[in-house]
């Protein structure tokens, strides 16, 4: 059921209660989606008038045109909360968790009990899915007692006393710029920061600082305090109906206070005298991380009922200032593509129109044997290429990634993989990976079975090892890595295990049935004849040369996406939500356009220069882009990053090694099968005698 106004839509369901929010971009936006709407109801009513532009209109492209105004509708906030919303009265516990300390400094994450800071009788672990452990999230129970709509004012959790190893750890977290980070009925902890700007909306940081570092006033000596005393507000949304409340907002103040008592400490029955009798905290003497000193932790909590509905409380954190950019990025690249595409349109249709035609009209043996151009080559241009077993290995793996990437994009507009499911982007991408086994190896094998190959069990295997074997190898070096720091991100035991099932039980016997799919169906049948004789390649000239022809084939399809690679990086490595999947997904489109467009041009140009070995080129020149993105990361981490740390700059370095590689089978595998098509289809379209 769908209800709303201009500006703001709410799925609802048969109950009444909100279950996700829809928020258009803008005035703009929603008037697109009107229009298309309009006019797709009076070109698909029977009684209505048909306007004239509509009268030629084909169902499919009513289609289309819905599914565009939808997407570019919802680019950037179409979600689901991911969790069944939870009513509270008054008096009800609610459970604070902890989650781990996060660095962008080091990108290596800390359990929160890492460092010695209050602890419950009991800690308690929370289920985590498998994205959730690749990730580092350690989500455990707190010392922290909150009662729904109970206003607590410097209650005191826990007394430590600093020796010499405890001031080492919380300084070494200080300096590397440690946040802390807890949830609260599924939603993070925030610090909110105002802009300069006062007309701005306010800035929510994810989690609040160990510490910081400071001077007196007339010192030059530099002092590290702790953050010891946290002012929570809790954000509530009443039901007037039914009275109880949902929780909407989980902010923080931290505060370092040097805490002061009278007489011998007794637990929670000592009176702070930093605080009075109404709980103000006198914070004018900060709390110094220094040896033999002693540290009291409080907290305060208070509620604020606020307007924000529960499917909406998202928004605050998902408040996205630079959407101009996604936008003016996208038009860019989509009139690039388009223009691009009426070129190439026009260049090939009408060359190889002309070219199809004069190879057709040949009437006499010799004026077949003057021909020149693409048609010269027909003997050899599918001639199997060398090394043909591990192309069709690159191929059947390309397909793999795409099959994935495609369906967690489809899953991930709809709402399924919001930024409130920790870890579930992560685990249906690897579970896809997984499932998706099965194309590789039908992939493989049917390229495979049209080069005639005989070993095709040898091919299966190579396709199911190579790809994640390689993976696995830097994937070990590194967690092997992060182990000796002892951080969180360290994959434990049965969590490789799981992963190693998953490989080895699944995906491999996938590959393997999906291979054996692809060899009972009958072998692609080339369109012309190849000769036993290979034809001798002529010189080329100097911008034909397959390493640099390589090379500026890669420079476009990077150059569509690179923008949006940048925030992609800033999500991951800045620990940023990303949920802009609906431009992520046109990118992608944008991606396989130039991709498959870069290659047939570059094919084509090749084969008019008598160069028929276009199999492997085909898939190097697009894939090529996998080579700018690993130096574009390389800037990235130049410029926009602090890492120093040698584990922190191979753990970066490293995965985004594993990026780039997987980026260059899946833009390769897009430009071969497009070039495959383009080959197939001009031979197939000229008589050969």
């Amino acid at each position: 059921m769908l209800r709303g106004s201009r500006s703001h839509f709410r799925l609802t369901s048969i109950t009444g209660r909100e279950t996700s929010a829809y928020r258009p971009n803008s005035q703009a936006s929603f008037l697109t989606l009107t229009l298309f709407t309009r006019l797709l109801l009076i070109y698909n009513s029977e009684n209505a008038m048909e306007p004239r532009g509509l009268r030629s209109l084909p169902p499919l492209m009513t289609t289309i045109c819905a599914i565009l105004a939808l997407l570019i509708h919802g680019a950037r906030c179409f979600y689901l909360p991911g969790v069944a919303p939870e009513d509270f009265v008054k008096g009800d516990e609610l459970k604070v968790k902890v989650n781990k300390l996060t660095s962008t400094k080091t990108q290596l994450p800390y359990s929160y009990y890492s460092l010695p800071y209050c602890r419950p009788s009991k800690i308690l672990d929370s289920a985590e899915n498998l994205g959730e452990v690749l990730r580092g999230d350690r989500i455990e129970n707190s010392p922290y007692v909150f009662k729904m709509l109970e206003r607590k004012m410097c209650h005191t959790v826990c007394r430590l006393k600093l020796d010499a190893k405890i001031v080492k750890e919380f300084k070494e977290k200080i300096d590397d710029e440690y946040r802390v980070n807890m949830i609260l009925d599924n939603l993070p902890l925030v610090v909110p920061r105002q802009r300069l700007d006062q007309e701005s909306p306010t800035v929510y940081q994810l989690g609040f600082h160990v510490g910081l570092k400071g001077q007196y006033s007339g010192s030059k000596e530099e002092r590290y305090f702790i953050h010891n005393h946290l002012a929570f507000k809790v954000k509530f949304h009443r039901d007037l109906q039914t009275d109880s409340a949902r929780i909407v907002g989980f902010e923080v103040k931290p505060l370092s206070v040097k805490h002061k008592y009278e007489g011998k400490w007794n637990d929670e029955k000592t009176r702070l005298t930093t605080c009075d009798p109404h709980g103000n905290v006198n914070s004018n003497t900060p709390q110094e991380v220094e040896e033999k000193k002693e540290v009291i932790f409080t907290y305060d909590v208070e509620f604020q009922e606020s307007d924000v509905k529960w499917a909406s409380r998202w928004d605050t954190y998902l408040l996205m200032s630079d959407d101009q950019i996604h936008w003016f990025s996208i038009v860019n690249s989509l009139m690039i593509v388009l223009f691009l595409s009426g070129m190439v349109a026009m260049i090939m249709l009408r060359t190889l129109y002309h070219d199809i035609s004069k190879y057709n009209e040949l009437e006499t043996q010799e004026e077949a044997q003057e021909e020149t151009g693409w048609k010269l080559v027909h003997g050899d241009v599918f001639r199997p290429p060398s090394n043909s077993d591990l192309l069709c290995v690159h191929v059947g793996t390309g397909v793999q990634f795409f099959g994935m990437t495609l369906v967690t994009m489809i899953f991930a507009i709809l709402g399924f993989l919001s930024p409130s499911n920790r870890g579930g982007l992560m685990t249906a991408m690897l579970l896809l990976w997984v499932f998706m086994g099965l194309f590789a190896g039908y992939a493989s094998a049917r390229l495979y079975k049209m080069f005639k190959g005989t070993e095709w069990k040898k091919t299966a295997f190579r396709t199911a090892f190579m790809f994640p074997g390689i993976v696995s190898a830097i994937f070990f070096v590194l967690n092997a890595l992060i182990w000796g720091q002892k951080s969180s991100r360290a994959v434990p035991f049965g969590t490789m295990f799981a992963l190693v099932f998953l490989w080895f039980g699944i995906s491999v016997p996938l590959v393997f049935v999906g291979s054996y799919i692809g060899l009972r169906k009958p072998a692609i049948e080339d369109p012309v004849k190849t000769n036993k004789i290979p034809r001798q390649i002529p010189e080329q000239a100097w911008y034909m040369n397959p390493a640099f022809s390589i090379l500026i084939g890669g420079i476009l399809p990077f150059g569509a996406v690179f923008i949006e690679l940048f925030f992609i990086l800033t999500s991951i490595w800045l620990n940023q939500f990303y949920y802009i999947f609906g431009f992520l997904f046109l990118v992608f489109i944008i991606l396989i356009v130039t991709c498959a467009e870069i290659t047939v041009v570059l094919c084509y140009f090749q084969l008019c220069s008598e160069d028929y070995l276009w199999w492997w080129r085909s898939y190097l020149t697009s894939g090529s882009s996998a080579l700018y993105l690993f130096l574009y990361a390389t800037f990235y981490f130049f410029t926009k990053l602090e890492i120093t740390k040698f584990v922190s700059g191979a753990l970066y370095f490293g995965y985004m090694l594993i990026a780039s590689y997987a980026f260059f089978v899946l833009t390769g595998t897009i430009g071969f099968y497009a070039c495959f098509w383009f080959t197939r289809l001009i031979y197939s379209s000229v008589k050969i005698d």
